[in-house]
């Protein structure tokens, strides 16, 4: 039990950062940035996509948070999130370089997600636009949503309260899903996947979403011990956002809109697992 308490504190603590400056720029394009400067941001949400799936590629899932956060207030589009959901690598570089890897697969899994993020980051940017869906910032109702009177203190301790908030949910709910990991065990957990099967992907996606980095180390372990093969190891690197999802159900508060999100990662990751597995078999 102590080692599942230290590994939460670690992998919680590590998302401070990020959170922080998540929540310092949404309180500083609140209260310092002015209309004109707002109106330029908005100009350039086109290319959320390409720069949030490139940036999504950097290790850990601290990036996807702070994309969480930024989207909850709807400074970037739900393209750019599920942009930078797709291409998120989390814990799965690390691990690949660690075991030396051929630096060309490494490459290949990397580009395949950035590619794909960009793809239906655009298409989605796209679809919304054209049905006026694309909303504006919702900074203020954010602020009130948690009740931290943002207006009468600094953005620093503003945004001091927000991460404090959030990283005590964050610390619970992974808690909880490391302890189901631990007591399930993950050699149990790697027996549900059906190697060569048509029907890997679908597993492969849905352990993706398991908001917990250990869900892309779980894929990547597997993938590397041939237990499945590189069809699933896309489709649950497409799904794995690490914490994000957490903090996206924590911070959105249209739970119906979350439950979309959801099954369109979860849509995409089988999808793209199903084709590269056909395209496999010729």
């Amino acid at each position: 039990m102590k080692g599942i308490i230290f590994e939460t504190f670690i992998d919680t603590i590590k998302l401070i950062p990020f959170l922080f400056v998540a929540f310092l720029i949404i309180e500083y394009i609140e209260h310092k940035i002015t209309k004109k400067s707002k109106e330029k941001i908005e100009h350039t949400i086109k290319y959320g996509p390409v720069i949030g799936s490139i940036l999504g590629a950097i290790p850990q899932c601290g990036f996807s948070v702070l994309a969480t956060n930024l989207y909850a207030t709807r400074i970037i589009t739900l393209g750019t999130l599920i942009a930078i959901y797709l291409s998120t690598s989390d814990e799965m570089l690390p691990i690949l370089l660690s075991q030396r890897v051929n630096i060309k697969i490494i490459l290949l899994i990397l580009l395949t997600k950035v590619i794909i993020g960009i793809l239906f980051g655009i298409v989605i940017d796209w679809l919304l636009k054209r049905q006026n869906k694309i909303t504006k910032n919702n900074i203020k109702h954010f602020c009130h949503d948690e009740h931290c009177h943002c207006e009468k203190e600094s953005i620093f301790i503003s945004a001091i309260k927000h991460t404090i908030n959030i990283i005590i949910f964050i610390f619970i709910i992974t808690f909880v899903l490391n302890s189901v990991i631990y007591l399930f065990g993950e050699d149990n957990i790697s027996k549900i996947f059906l190697k060569g099967s048509i029907f890997s992907p679908f597993i492969s996606s849905l352990v993706g979403l398991f908001p917990n980095c250990a869900s892309s180390v779980m894929i990547t372990q597997l993938y590397l011990n041939n237990i499945i093969d590189f069809a699933s190891l896309l489709s649950g690197l497409l799904t794995g956002s690490g914490v994000a999802l957490i903090v996206l159900f924590k911070t959105n508060k249209n739970m119906k809109e979350n439950i979309a999100i959801l099954a369109l990662l979860y849509t995409i990751g089988t999808t793209v697992g199903i084709i590269s597995e056909i395209l496999t078999l010729f």
